[in-house]
């Protein structure tokens, strides 16, 4: 008998992250491989060289075929590019039943009723949440089935994206070869993997801070409030040294991770960085408090792109379970200082919770307790979620042929 396999696959602008697991007879997970391979042809999230992307994929596609082609045939993908658009919208429909029971099927139909919504052309919806029930005035009913009332409502946030770039990623997968299971906001995936029921009760924000993009999600009373996408990342760290020292892109994302950091405080000044023991035919000299102030202003700005989304949602520093910081760029030292000055709240690094799923080795588990892949495996975590999904049930499945119908080709 053939194994179920799931692979959350995370295409960034610097990096492809994968995370393969098998699905046993009772449903648990078991951690097969962990890879990261170079990226190619993407920016700020979306697709921007077919041909660069679909090489880069077939390097990770050959990797897992050669332990297992079934694992390409149920592919998560994170969805990242920088133009989300959440809003909030309202459903009310009348109970259908005389003896005013509330139905699965009234549940059903006041979800619909939400999705009515205009959106402007080419914009796709790829997440409706269901934040609350309301029966008869009543508020935040988790759920109402059984309930006895005159008038279901519900409120739901909308996550919707340009929809020919989710088709454009999605096209560029099938074509090296990759079979898509489902999609997921990436800070969706990564909240699936880092924060704990807590810290969703609480209020917390998420904030990934990757090479192009930075995308965040706001939960508080453990439902999800507010989520977005913004075009700037730790590339424009790199991307800031190369014009500040006049050196090229490449050499600029190395001195970024050998001399960088998110706090210039207690550098010294005569602390000299020579860039010809980088490379030989530099003739830069710098000093290492120059590359950390560069960094830190570009640090602190995404800091104030978040700041500015939670005055939005009248969140700004006033969510108890803090900040949590996954994906590349949170590595960064010294980070963890800053963003708590910027934020005004809480801070700790993001890791992924292995606990979740079986680990085989010690290898392997270093390899996935890394803020980086706490995407890829909230892929996998949710696909995992979808696949005990009862199939029959028509809301679900309507949605999978809606969400299908405009994005896949």
């Amino acid at each position: 008998m053939s194994q179920t396999y799931i692979t959350g696959l995370d295409i960034g602008d610097n990096a492809i992250k994968a995370v393969v697991a098998g699905v046993k007879k009772d449903g648990q997970l078991s951690l097969i491989k962990v890879l990261k391979y170079p990226s190619g042809g993407m920016k700020r999230g979306s697709v921007d060289d077919f041909t660069e992307l679909i090489r880069a994929l077939n390097q990770v596609f050959a990797e897992i075929k050669s332990f297992s082609r079934p694992a390409l045939r149920n592919i998560f993908l994170n969805i990242g590019s920088a133009d989300i658009n959440a809003q909030t919208s309202r459903g009310i429909v009348a109970v259908s039943r005389a003896d005013f029971e509330i139905t699965k099927e009234d549940m059903e139909r006041v979800v619909q009723a939400s999705q009515a919504l205009k959106l402007p052309p080419n914009r796709a919806i790829i997440h409706i949440i269901t934040k609350e029930y309301v029966v008869d005035g009543v508020e935040n009913i988790r759920d109402p089935l059984g309930m006895v009332g005159n008038r279901l409502e519900v409120n739901s946030l909308i996550l919707d994206a340009f929809g020919p770039a989710i088709k454009d990623l999605t096209r560029a997968v099938e074509m090296a070869g990759g079979t898509i299971g489902g999609l997921v906001l990436a800070p969706l995936a990564d909240a699936r993997s880092v924060l704990s029921k807590n810290q969703k009760d609480l209020g917390v924000v998420l904030i990934d801070i990757g090479f192009g993009t930075t995308s965040m999600c706001v939960y508080e009373e453990n439902k999800l409030l507010h989520a977005a996408v913004m075009p700037v990342g730790a590339g424009n760290i790199t991307n800031d040294i190369a014009i500040g020292l006049r050196i090229p892109v490449d050499l600029a994302e190395t001195v970024k991770m050998s001399f960088g950091s998110a706090s210039s405080k207690g550098i010294s000044a005569r602390e000299s960085v020579d860039l010809k023991k980088i490379d030989s035919n530099s003739k830069v000299v710098t000093t290492r408090k120059f590359i950390a102030e560069i960094t830190e202003d570009r640090l602190a700005e995404i800091f104030e792109f978040v700041n500015n989304e939670l005055k939005v949602i009248d969140k700004l520093g006033k969510l108890p379970g803090g900040a949590v910081l996954v994906g590349g760029g949170s590595k960064m030292p010294g980070i963890i200082d800053l963003a708590r000055q910027e934020l005004r709240l809480p801070v700790q690094l993001g890791i992924p919770d292995s606990s979740q799923i079986e680990v085989s080795s010690g290898e392997l588990n270093v390899q996935i307790e890394d803020p980086e892949f706490s995407c890829a495996l909230g892929l996998v975590f949710e696909g995992s979620s979808r696949m005990t999904v009862d199939m029959t049930d028509g809301s679900f499945k309507s949605l999978v042929r809606k969400i299908k119908s405009f994005i896949l080709p």
